[in-house]
């Protein structure tokens, strides 16, 4: 069955009123997202701030009267007194699909260094006699298409996990921790504030036939305070501030970090947080976001 989408650009300041309209005026559903290309980075906590241009879109019932629904919008925006115009709004059909496999059809293998693919779970290695990491993110972050996830991986690629004890702080999908068993690591411990991460990890560690005593899944104020001869933490430069000397306690002597999910314009605050634990190397940067790698001293 096909549906109607109204979508309307508003300002920021427009977004529950406008939210409200379009639920009283029979939406089964309300989304916003930017009309312009503005990226929100590392909001502040308890915050959901909106792009300054701003698409909001109502779905609707493919027999709802269109008509009728935007005469009702109008109307009852008229008698909020708005000093603001009715914005524009533009109506279509969307059509019908099994968006699941819309999206299962865009996610591809990806390499990434010498050794290593990413393999959505549904698809065949392209390289069987490669180190395949068969993934399915479930509600986690972590496919490897983002940058930041891409930078860890490459890194990973590059040094050597044989026989390592690692911890994968942010753990999101576990696509960082899996990789690393897959390169030869004996150990993972995985950390993640969502319980949905630590889930997706598991699922993902059995899909690549590897032992459940391989990988142990934590919340923060649970995980043990292990020391391991790898550290990486996929996550936001606020957070890598702050947990700065509980991430440096968790490295071996002589063991590496990697640290990512960090704009290019971030990039002195984490060296004044590192550098006394940690020799830094030059940061690695791609589309916009950079990898911070180091050595505990």
């Amino acid at each position: 069955m096909p549906w109607l989408q109204v979508k309307i650009e508003i300002k920021p300041q427009l977004a529950d009123q406008f939210e409200d309209l379009l639920l009283a005026a029979g939406a089964l559903s309300v989304t916003y997202q930017d009309s312009q290309d503005q990226p929100i980075y590392e909001p502040e906590l308890g915050t959901t701030p909106l792009w300054n241009n701003t698409v909001i879109t109502g779905l609707f019932d493919a027999e709802q009267n269109m008509q009728q629904m935007e005469q009702h919008l109008r109307h009852t925006y008229l008698q909020l007194a708005s000093t603001e115009p009715f914005p524009s709004l533009h109506t279509e059909i969307l059509e019908d699909k099994d968006w699941e496999r819309e999206w299962m059809k865009s996610y591809k293998p990806m390499q990434f260094g010498q050794r290593l693919w990413v393999c959505p779970s549904w698809c065949d290695a392209p390289d069987p006699n490669a180190i395949n990491l068969m993934l399915d993110p479930g509600l986690a972050f972590g496919t490897g298409t983002h940058p930041t996830t891409e930078l860890c991986l490459r890194w990973l690629d590059s040094i050597d996990c044989q026989d390592k004890t690692v911890t994968d702080y942010g753990c999101g999908s576990g696509i960082l921790g899996v990789a690393a068993l897959l390169l030869g690591a004996t150990s993972v411990l995985a950390v993640d504030i969502d319980l949905q991460a630590l889930q997706a990890t598991k699922t993902n560690l059995q899909r690549n036939g590897l032992p459940e005593s391989q990988l142990s899944t934590y919340l923060p104020e649970q995980a043990p305070a292990h020391k391991s001869d790898i550290l990486v933490a996929n996550i936001l430069s606020g957070p890598l501030v702050e947990l700065a000397p509980t991430l440096a306690q968790r490295v071996n002597s002589n063991g590496l970090l990697a640290l990512s999910g960090l704009l290019a314009n971030q990039l002195q605050e984490i060296i004044d947080a590192y550098s006394s634990c940690f020799t830094l190397q030059p940061a690695v940067e791609l589309d916009g976001w950079i990898r911070v790698t180091g050595i505990r001293k």
